[in-house]
């Protein structure tokens, strides 16, 4: 089995509610969503990150905005629509009763 791919398939697993949490606190550029991501350690690549964004609005959870770029064609701009916020509280519980499970049972020797 390799470590490798079961580190990533834990990563995915959390990515949508990792940038969700993101664009709870501010709207964001794609770019900018990598850039925290990757400050975080959870290596994203645009061809990751952009179908998710598609899926996430698709779902009702995020909206955007155009805004026009000094330096190129205008960008989007990602924001949690009140169904997102609503969503994201339910992964926070689920979360945290998650990681607790998870911690219970790799703890207990």
């Amino acid at each position: 089995m390799n470590i490798e791919n079961t580190k990533a398939q834990m990563r995915k697993g959390v990515l949508e509610y990792c940038i969700l949490s993101i664009l709870s606190h501010q709207e964001a550029y794609p770019s900018d969503i990598i850039a925290m991501l990757k400050e975080a350690k959870l290596i994203v690549v645009e061809g990751t990150l952009y179908p998710l964004l598609t899926r996430l609005k698709n779902a009702g959870l995020l909206s955007y905005r155009w805004e026009e770029s000094t330096s190129g064609p205008p960008r989007k701009y990602y924001t949690l629509t009140e169904t997102g916020q609503l969503f994201l509280k339910e992964l926070d519980k689920t979360w945290s009763e998650l990681a607790s499970a998870v911690d219970h049972t790799t703890k207990a020797k």
